[in-house]
């Protein structure tokens, strides 16, 4: 397969569905019909083609590979995490019941968060997931951000490895759906402000 053909570019509303596809790899499939039910992926669409969410498309650039979606990726303001979250947790009680008594901050207020990465299983090792990383991380970094940040589930080495390899370091323990997580983070190394998009 042609590599070279990999690009990333802003999402619209109609990449909806591998938006949502790649929320449920990163956050798993039994998370997800914990929160949202059975119908998780339509309900994550919704949130998806929203523009006030966590995952709107708002938030998210797509990977294409030959002109195929292959990927996403999701990240915003982490000052933002409570106003993002509120219409998605509303959108979702509305839609399955469930009400959230509280959930722990996944970031903070200093950093541009990158919540979610997901690539298609038949897309994997040709560099996708490194690429929407480092796009969406120089994409913040370009803006004015100072530092760019994600979680990475303790239990998971390898995904931690390839985050240190592209200049993340661990800065806290975080536990989040109870689990234990890494709090990684990157500096901005010149601090540009011109925008990419």
């Amino acid at each position: 397969m042609n590599t070279n053909l990999i690009t990333v570019r802003p999402a619209t509303t109609n990449d909806a569905p591998i938006i949502a596809t790649a929320l449920t790899m990163a956050l798993g499939k039994e998370l997800m019909r914990m929160y949202c039910g059975e119908n998780y992926q339509s309900i994550l669409e919704e949130l998806v083609r929203m523009d006030d969410t966590q995952y709107s498309y708002r938030n998210s650039l797509v990977a294409d590979i030959n002109r195929v979606q292959a990927g996403a990726i999701v990240g915003y303001d982490g000052a933002r995490l409570h106003e993002l979250r509120k219409p998605t947790l509303r959108l979702i009680q509305e839609r399955t019941g469930h009400a959230f008594p509280s959930i722990e901050d996944e970031t903070n207020p200093d950093e541009y968060y990158l919540d979610s990465l997901g690539v298609l299983p038949e897309y994997r090792r040709l560099g996708i997931g490194n690429k929407l990383l480092t796009t969406l991380r120089d994409k913040a970094f370009a803006e004015g951000y100072e530092r760019a940040g994600l979680l990475v589930d303790a239990m998971n080495p390898q995904a931690e490895h390839l985050y240190l390899s592209l200049g993340f370091e661990r800065v806290e323990a975080r536990n989040l759906f109870g689990h234990q997580m890494w709090h990684l983070q990157a500096k901005n190394p010149n601090k540009l402000n011109k925008k990419l998009f």
